[in-house]
């Protein structure tokens, strides 16, 4: 009997060490790329970090402009209506609500007391001045990566703010989430607190692109799946994930999911100007990084970022091939299976001027659903949300903006009009109910921009 106990104890044992292995190695955003990690000062492909060579011998603070609309620190740290970086924002997460802080140099409720040292342990460690740990929302395990000299040149940029006196909220979380101190055993397995490493084997821009998709825009934070501990699981990196309400599709090289079927420019596009012919516009959390964070970069940078895409592993998905062909002309034909009469009229009455009954807007290309890849989400999450909160983005070609209908309709109309847009126009009508659009609601709420609406 004891040999038995033995034997189950140690399986149990290896069980839980190997589950924890797994887990733990699932950290590395860069490990699928193989190669050699060698540190900065010995690569030989030249300067990857900081700014691009055009800003080179700018002043540190105007290199802080820069680096921190790469960072995209201000979506986080700004809540709606609020004073830029004044913090406030609201993190609905499936245990509770945590808030951004106020990170203008006000030195009651802000950073305006931080030292050089303070900062970087903040960006780096997750550990706020007094000590206290910040929870991951804060996504320094993705600014870990960063290096000093960049971290304190966006602090230098922060410093020249106008002060802002904005005390915290109150976060608002369920046992045992609401114990900091346990935060201190999870960054021991989820936050290395290692700086940027190029790959030897990997070209210049490569590394750039690696730099500043994992260092500074942190793009995984949304767009790659969490593990059981809540951290990013990078065995699936990219593939795509639900976060408070929205969707953040695959950005894999998947060909039906992800990225595969687009071509170069397609991508570039899309990261520049949150726009791609065929593929759809950006809205949301992803317009609001095109509008605050991607369009600032340089083009050789946003190129770098296309490089780095590319190289991603595909990882498949439970979404469709998205459809590209348009609807017919009519109304009358293409008639959606076991569609709500409801949402058909919903769609004539609100929607159709803009969107067309061939998904081919007459008015502009970012209202086109054709080819849209939340419209060929058969869970309408995206859907439903953007018709919630609408769209109100700035481009090179002016303003974008679709109202808001979540106070004008409830939730079971926004549900039937989800479900006929993405019958029609989708590769696969969604099956949502009034329930679902409450939950999503809520999900959302005090947070509209956190993830990406319509996108191909």
């Amino acid at each position: 009997m004891k040999k038995i106990i033995g034997t189950v104890v140690a399986v149990i044992v290896a069980a839980v060490l190997g589950f924890a292995g797994w887990l733990f190695l699932g950290r590395d955003p860069m490990s699928f790329a193989g190669g050699r990690a060698v540190a900065l000062e010995d690569y030989k492909g030249g300067d990857v970090t900081g700014v691009p060579a055009q800003l080179a011998s700018a002043d540190l603070v105007k290199r802080g402009a820069y680096l921190i609309h790469a960072a995209d620190c201000q979506a986080c740290h700004t809540a709606p209506g609020g004073v830029p970086f004044a913090g406030g924002f609201a993190f609905n997460m499936p245990f509770g609500t945590l808030y951004s802080t106020n990170i203008t140099p006000d030195k009651q409720t802000g950073i305006g007391d931080y030292t050089d040292a303070q900062f970087l342990a903040a960006v780096h460690k997750g550990i706020r001045a007094d000590g206290e740990r910040l929870y991951p929302a804060m996504p320094y395990t993705s600014y870990a990566d960063m290096t000093d000299a960049d971290a304190l040149a966006i602090k230098a940029y922060l410093f020249t703010l106008a002060p802002v006196h904005a005390p915290p909220k109150p976060d608002q979380l369920s046992w045992p989430f609401n114990q900091r101190g346990l935060l201190a055993l999870w960054d021991v397995m989820f936050n290395p607190d290692e700086r940027f490493r190029p790959n030897a084997g990997q070209s210049q821009q490569w590394n750039r692109g690696a730099y500043l998709a994992e260092a500074m825009g942190h793009c995984g934070e949304c767009h790659t799946p969490r593990n059981p501990a809540f951290a990013l699981d990078n065995h699936r990196k990219f593939a795509g994930a639900l976060t408070a309400g929205w969707r953040a599709y695959n950005i894999t090289g998947d060909k039906d999911a992800g990225l595969g079927d687009w071509n170069d420019e397609d991508i570039y596009l899309y990261l520049s100007t949150g726009h791609a012919n065929g593929h759809g516009g950006s809205a949301g959390p992803m317009g609001e990084a095109t509008d605050n964070s991607l369009s600032y970069l340089v083009p050789d940078d946003v190129h770098a970022l296309v490089t780095y895409l590319r190289s991603i592993p595909a990882h498949a998905s439970d979404l469709p091939r998205t459809v590209t062909t348009p609807a017919p002309a009519s109304h009358k034909e293409g008639l959606v299976a076991d569609s709500e009469p409801r949402g058909e009229k919903i769609f004539a009455g609100a929607c159709a001027s803009c969107h067309d009954w061939t998904g081919v807007s007459p008015v502009t290309g970012y209202a086109t659903l054709t080819g849209v890849r939340a419209v060929n989400d058969p869970s309408a999450t995206n859907v439903a949300q953007t018709v919630i909160n609408g769209v109100a983005r700035k481009t090179a070609d002016g303003k974008i903006f679709m109202p808001a209908f979540g106070e004008g309709y409830s939730d079971d109309d926004i549900a039937a009009v989800a479900n006929y847009v993405t019958g029609r126009f989708g590769a696969k009508g969604a099956h949502l109910t009034g329930g679902d659009v409450a939950d999503l609601r809520k999900q959302a709420s005090q947070h509209p921009n956190l993830q990406e609406a319509p996108h191909g």
